[in-house]
């Protein structure tokens, strides 16, 4: 599996530690670096039941600079995808992509019914 995260991101390293505890393989991506692509983006809007909000670090700083909170609602999938796939920042974190799954932030409960 895939693991997207900031390296400061308190949720994320308790993913990992999560992960690491229950010996679990997986790639750690920086999300700054290399945000998800276009692709994995509209492979977890379907995790998400699409929706697209689900995808955006809404409690983020940049999320309300840009005011993403009333420009939303009119976007388009392709608009947002663009804007997901260029800035890192806005995507909720950990953003994890299995072969037959998707999660995005880190909640205990949905890992564990996972059954990896």
């Amino acid at each position: 599996m895939k693991i997207y995260v900031h390296p400061r991101c308190s949720t994320c390293k308790n993913l990992i530690k999560w992960l690491d505890a229950h010996d679990l393989s997986y790639s750690s991506i920086d999300i700054l670096e290399t945000p998800p692509s276009k692709a994995e983006l509209k492979q977890m809007l379907v995790h998400v039941d699409g929706q697209l909000r689900k995808l955006f670090n809404t409690s983020g700083q940049l999320y309300r600079e840009l005011s993403l909170k009333d420009k939303l609602a009119s976007m388009s999938e392709k608009e947002a995808f663009e804007l997901l796939s260029s800035e890192g920042m806005l995507i909720k974190r950990p953003f994890a992509l299995g072969d037959d799954f998707g999660l995005v932030g880190f909640r205990e409960k949905e890992w564990e019914a996972l059954n990896l």
